[in-house]
């Protein structure tokens, strides 16, 4: 810091000492003026070099990538959004799909429940059927049996008869019968 006293003492002495000086000029200019004339030069130079084109060229040229960096962040906003809402659809999409492969597996599933049932059915319609065919061929074969065993016992029984009964004049008078009927 600064120590006021110092400078009021300082500033006393001259006061007493006859107080006011001469400031010092070059050129009928002052410090001030030269450095009025050195600020109006520097601007001058600055003009005939043409900074301030050069300075609006280079904002310009940077306010021109500005711009083009923040097209390019519109445009991949744009893009994002729209693969944001594809990608959103195609959720949509893959739900709705995953639905439909549900409700066409459960209907799948239904039809070959239904299948397995009629083919269930069919199977036991063709088994009783088939049972049925044995059971009848077996009574067929059985009343064949019983109609074979029957024929031969009344054969015998027709030859025992015959046997029995009729002797050889018997035999001659049919055998002379029967011709005689032709």
């Amino acid at each position: 810091m600064v120590d006021f006293t110092i400078l009021s003492a300082a500033a006393e002495a001259a006061a007493e000492h006859g107080g006011e000086h001469a400031e010092p000029t070059a050129l009928m200019l002052n410090a001030g003026g030269w450095w009025a004339m050195a600020v109006l030069a520097l601007i001058a130079l600055m003009i005939y070099l043409k900074v301030p084109q050069i300075v609006g060229a280079m904002l310009d040229k940077k306010i021109e990538g500005i711009r083009q960096n923040l097209d390019e962040a519109a445009t991949l906003r744009k893009e994002a959004e729209a693969l944001k809402a594809e990608y959103e659809q195609k959720v949509k999409n893959a739900a709705k799909h995953a639905e439909e492969l549900k409700a066409a597996a459960e209907e799948e599933a239904k039809a070959i429940v239904k299948k397995a049932k009629d083919d269930a059915t069919a199977l036991v319609a063709r088994h009783e059927k088939m049972a049925e065919e044995k059971i009848a061929a077996a009574e067929r074969a059985v009343v064949a049996e019983l109609r074979a065993k029957a024929s031969s016992a009344a054969a015998a029984a027709a030859r025992q008869l015959i046997a029995e009964g009729h002797g050889a004049d018997a035999d001659a008078k049919l055998v002379d019968k029967a011709i005689a009927d032709i």
